[in-house]
């Protein structure tokens, strides 16, 4: 069978791979390739075209340090905009013709010191590094209800969305209030005739202050970088001190936040019932805080119906409530999350001795820095378990498993490396013990969590991270190859 062989195999073509692609080529790596699943790249913000699309972190802040845009429109931008950031880094970077489109990865096997990489059409590749870049929310989640079958109308997942069914003067059902259900929700309430917003538990929500930025700002943002950075330097402050400390439970902080939230929701939801609803029961920042300038906005329209019932069942034309009120629905549309365990479930990857890494972390995920596992050499993980991020840019955070795993490719040379199982635990237990007394762990299911774990969030503060990252302990890896002192001193 004919094996492409490479280099490095980079699963991925979002801001995770690309950016890995970028640091490659910067250090004169070429013999590598992208197998992207798509047909094009882009990643989440090729697939999530709802209306409202947008990032909860600031432009400035989510978009790679050494890429910077001086000409985005808004302080958000949209979801257009962002994948035109991409797609534009990726051309303007010789990067495109090291991807392949069209390539679902369904399998990984570590074999002889190489890893061999399986398609869905049969496609092999062999290389000596094999990077996942695949991230955590792209697996649409949809729960079972009963009776979904039997609907007879529209219905589709946000992530999914089909731009061919016409909203307006529709009767509509939004089920579930997470990030993207925020920014579509106020845009559906709009058009529709009457929307039922499904909710199983609010959120905390601050006003984000969004605004376009003026055609002098984008000059000076060009003509000045400096000012570019100072001033994406202080959206970074305002997550590291601001936001990280209400996730670790400071009591002032977090007082302002929920005084913020009271706010927001009385100047703009008028009805009390409502009103009583919005109110989260959970500490702030056990779920992600959420930026909105408009979603109390549309709750409080005489269009829209908040529900907190529960739903008992999906019924040909509508949804049946836990208390047996039925709402009548001409589209349901699905805000319900994506499948965030276990990691990497669509490949199956073997590692040493044919250890399987769903077998692996049975448990639930976890991994040394949230980048490499014991057993399975030379495979880096990109946004894997425990770097997820509550309150900055997790673009910040991919720049430095950036350098860290450049780092480890230099030191293995054309032989292996592999974390040691012993380093792995010790900071698998650190990592557990400073999340158990973090926000997160304070509510009973979010999907930060595996069961009781926290298999998705970083424990500490961002610069604790990069500091992490960018200085690697060699000490706690195994190479193929011995390592003088003073290259390990390094």
């Amino acid at each position: 069978m004919h094996q492409d062989r490479y280099k490095l195999v980079i699963v991925g073509a979002g801001f995770a791979g690309l950016g890995l692609a970028y640091k490659l080529k910067q250090s004169g790596i070429e013999d590598f390739i992208i197998l992207e699943k798509a047909d094009g790249v882009g990643g989440t913000w090729r697939h999530n075209t709802y209306p409202g699309a947008e990032c909860d972190i600031a432009s400035s802040l989510y978009s790679y340090s050494f890429a910077p845009n001086p000409g985005w429109d808004f302080k958000w931008s949209k979801q257009p905009q962002i994948l035109s950031y991409i797609e534009s880094f990726a051309r303007d970077n010789d990067i495109l013709r090291h991807v392949k489109f069209g390539q679902a990865v369904k399998r990984a096997d570590y074999t002889d010191g190489r890893w061999i990489i399986k398609t869905q059409d049969g496609e092999v590749y062999n290389c000596q590094f094999f990077v996942s870049a695949i991230g955590q929310l792209h697996h649409p989640s949809v729960p079972d209800f009963d009776g979904k079958a039997d609907y007879k109308g529209p219905s589709f997942h946000s992530a999914q969305w089909d731009h061919s069914v016409d909203l307006s003067g529709q009767n509509v059902a939004v089920i579930g209030v997470g990030a993207s259900a925020a920014q579509l929700i106020p845009e559906v309430a709009k058009i529709a005739k009457h929307l039922t917003v499904y909710q199983r538990s609010p959120n905390w929500i601050i006003n984000k202050h969004d605004r376009p930025y003026s055609r002098f700002e984008k000059w000076l943002a060009k003509k000045v970088p400096v000012i570019a950075k100072l001033y994406r330097g202080g959206l970074w402050c305002q997550g590291e001190y601001f936001i990280w400390p209400v996730i670790k439970g400071a009591k002032l902080r977090g007082a302002l936040v929920r005084g913020l939230n009271a706010l927001e929701i009385k100047a703009h939801v008028k009805d009390a019932e409502k009103r009583t609803k919005l109110k989260p029961d959970y500490p702030v920042g056990a779920k992600r805080i959420l930026l909105s300038d408009t979603y109390y906005k549309a709750i409080g329209r005489d269009n829209v119906t908040l529900e907190t019932d529960g739903i008992a069942r999906i019924q040909k034309a509508g949804i049946q409530t836990k208390t047996s009120k039925v709402h009548p629905h001409d589209v349901i549309i699905y805000a319900t999350g994506f499948h965030t365990n276990p990691f990497l479930k669509e490949i199956a990857v073997t590692g040493e001795a044919g250890t399987e890494l769903r077998e692996h972390w049975n448990e639930g995920a976890f991994a040394y820095l949230g980048v490499t596992t014991s057993g399975f050499p030379n495979m880096f993980m990109l946004y894997g378990p425990n770097t997820n991020t509550g309150h900055t840019s997790i673009i910040y955070k991919l720049e430095a498993q950036f350098e860290h795993i450049l780092k480890l490719i230099a030191k293995a040379g054309e032989g292996m490396v592999s974390v040691s199982k012993s380093a792995e635990d010790a900071y698998n237990t650190e990592a557990q013990e400073k999340l158990s007394k973090l926000a997160w762990a304070k509510i009973e299911a979010s999907w930060y969590k595996d069961g009781a774990r926290v298999t998705n969030n970083w424990h500490g503060g961002s610069v604790e991270f990069k500091r992490r990252l960018e200085s690697p302990i060699y000490e706690h890896f195994t190479f193929s190859h011995p390592i003088s002192d003073k290259t390990a001193a390094e």
